[in-house]
């Protein structure tokens, strides 16, 4: 493949330029610019370039559900690189066991090999089952303790590279150091744990929390709860911006908290698809207004894509567009500890999206490979 270029304003580490990058193959090869302002970038007519979204809770889109095996992985893939998504993390849901480990075999081939036109399936995000049955959210209720040997013997199955558990379950919090140590990254999550269980799971080496606010202790001025350990202490947390699952000032306090926040989408079979009933898992949800849900009202995950949550966050939080592009890249690269990825640098994958000043997508690549946009997702 011979060498590339695309020109615009370019976020690199340091900032934005006004310049190129250069490509060769599915490598960066160059980045020449000049410095110029964040303000200025969308004031212009000239292309935004921003490192390819990194998404580490993705359940579904375009109809397919990750537990439901076969192909729907790939098809998940190619739905979240439609919108900037250049890697994520497939996301298991609470289930007998045998369910998760038919999902991971299935979910394996895409772990190796990108799928065509898709993103990069990164590993796994195993979800459930090792959460609070009193803190479900949109989980069925196959909670279950976490044992050591059973996570080894499913991360055989296909690399899991993050693990949401609630660390109050009894045995839980001895095992995250193990699980660290094994190289696995633990968030808090799904849990009914209070202030105190979350600095102690924090101090044996969790690094985050899954979907902040959603489905764990809520902060009380006496009773700080799970929240409040995050405001208090984390660097890193997932947040849902889709405006349904935060509050707009609750993203806004968790921003001045937490250094780096970082949006995930949750997202959904639903994502891409129009109103109606679609599967998370065992569950029946239902698309309607914008958001997904069980028949009793609980949100259930969402219908958001990476592209939207950039804009949610610069047009309606009002973050500057380099601040909000490292929450939907860098932040969660970093966290991950991903090497490469989630920054547009000489060396690194060559995993770019292009937009317009409206943040409307235009160009987005994957290790180079250019995917083709269709109409609806432009």
């Amino acid at each position: 493949m011979t060498s590339r270029t695309i020109d615009g304003c370019i976020l690199t580490p340091q900032g934005f330029v006004a310049g190129q990058v250069v490509l060769d193959g599915g490598l960066i090869a160059a980045v020449r610019g000049t410095p110029m302002a964040t303000e200025a970038v969308l004031q212009g007519g000239a292309p935004v370039v921003l490192p390819g979204f990194i998404d580490l809770h993705v359940h579904g889109g375009s109809g397919f559900d990750i537990m439901q095996g076969g192909d729907a992985v790939q098809q998940v893939a190619r739905c979240h690189a439609q919108h900037g998504s250049t890697t994520l993390l497939a996301t298991t849901m609470t289930a007998p066991m045998p369910e998760i480990e038919a999902a991971l075999r299935a979910l394996a081939p895409a772990c190796r090999e990108r799928p065509r036109q898709g993103a990069r399936v990164l590993g796994v995000h195993l979800e459930g089952p090792y959460i609070n049955h009193r803190r479900l959210g949109a989980q069925p209720a196959f909670a279950r303790p976490l044992a050591l040997a059973e996570m080894q013997a499913l991360n055989a199955l296909a690399p899991i590279r993050l693990v949401t558990l609630a660390p109050e379950i009894e045995g839980h919090l001895e095992l995250v150091a193990p699980l660290r140590a094994a190289g696995f990254v633990v968030q808090i999550g799904h849990t009914n744990g209070s202030y105190e269980d979350g600095l102690a799971a924090l101090a044996q080496g969790a690094t985050g929390f899954t979907h902040l606010f959603n489905a764990m202790t809520p902060l009380h001025h006496r009773e700080p709860g799970m929240v409040g350990a995050a405001l208090a202490h984390a660097r890193y947390a997932e947040i849902i911006p889709d405006l349904q699952h935060v509050h707009p000032g609750a993203i806004r306090a968790a921003l001045r908290a937490i250094p780096c926040l970082f949006c995930v989408t949750d997202s959904t079979a639903a994502t891409g698809m129009p109103d109606g009933e679609y599967s998370l898992g065992q569950q029946r949800v239902h698309k309607c207004l914008g958001g997904v849900r069980l028949a009793d009202g609980t949100l259930a995950g969402s219908v958001l894509t990476m592209d939207q949550a950039l804009r949610n966050l610069v047009f309606e939080i009002g973050l500057p567009l380099d601040d909000a592009a490292r929450r939907v890249s860098t932040y969660p690269a970093d966290h991950l500890g991903a090497a490469g990825l989630g920054r547009i640098a000489p060396g690194l994958s060559a995993d770019l999206v292009v937009m317009d000043r409206g943040l409307q997508l235009q160009r987005v690549l994957v290790q180079g490979e250019e995917i083709e946009l269709v109409q609806h997702a432009r």
